[in-house]
């Protein structure tokens, strides 16, 4: 979401369904052959690219291009994340699913009677390092730094030998992909169904805004934040005021620091 909303612009309600989408396509395979999710959810992560990239294909055609990405563009991903989570609800039904792993159900043991279950540490590892991964992309690359730039001035950039409409491409098929490979970490935490994408549909939004416009270190930082913030409130005060202490918390941030935390 970094790189779709915080850098280009473009406000991808759909995001969350692609993630979901992620996280069936690994069940699918755990449950029929017994690969590990992680593992499918990097095989197929080319897949999605391509799906993202053409997603964005047509969405430039046929709104960005003729200047009506505004709210007719809203409206397009709007629907795109309805058809995902209906065709899943059609496929699959409504029911939990949740893939298997060798170290789901196994922990390590600190002492004390306090352990770290590994389908928590596994994912939380393989996250960190696609993060780290998109980071040291957008920095140390010619594309990388071509995203960054496309956010900044187009024309400057197609003086540099680059067409700002393949950068784009390039970077929305990069956040779909990660969305995909984040629904597969996800399925091996806890179980999901088609429906599950609208819980993330404000918490991308918030996480993305607090760290900065398209900071990765700072989507990092806040969503850490968001994410200990909620448990705590559901800890102490109920789960239903989980969700109101994250945008709490992204008020009262913008309104110290309207640009996020690592923001410009």
């Amino acid at each position: 979401m970094s790189l779709i909303f915080g850098l280009l612009d473009i406000a991808n309600i759909a995001q969350p369904a692609f993630l979901i989408a992620g996280s069936y396509a690994a069940y699918v395979l755990n449950s029929a052959y017994g690969v590990d999710p992680i593992v499918v959810g990097v095989a197929l992560t080319p897949l999605f690219y391509l799906i993202g990239a053409g997603v964005y294909r047509v969405y430039y055609a046929t709104f960005e291009r003729r200047g009506e990405e505004s709210l007719r563009g809203l409206v397009f991903f709007f629907g795109l994340l309805f058809i995902i989570e209906v065709s899943l609800s059609m496929r699959f039904g409504v029911d939990y699913r949740m893939a298997q792993a060798a170290y789901v159900g196994k922990s390590i043991d600190l002492g004390g009677g306090v352990g770290v279950a590994y389908r928590y540490l596994v994912p939380c590892l393989v996250g960190l390092a696609m993060t780290l991964t998109l980071y040291v992309f957008l920095g140390r690359t010619f594309y990388g730094r071509a995203i960054m730039a496309v956010s900044q001035d187009q024309g400057a950039l197609r003086l540099m030998g680059a067409n700002p409409i393949h950068i784009k491409t390039i970077a929305f098929g990069i956040g779909i992909a990660a969305a995909s490979l984040a629904g597969a970490l996800l399925v091996t935490i806890a179980p999901v169904i088609p429906s599950t994408d609208r819980d993330y549909i404000g918490r991308m939004f918030a996480i993305t805004v607090l760290g900065g416009m398209g900071s990765i270190g700072g989507t990092l930082v806040a969503a850490v934040i968001l994410g200990v913030a909620e448990t705590l409130m559901a800890t102490f005060f109920g789960p239903s005021w989980s969700l109101a202490v994250s945008f709490g918390i992204l008020l009262l941030a913008l309104a110290v620091r309207p640009a996020g935390l690592f923001g410009r």
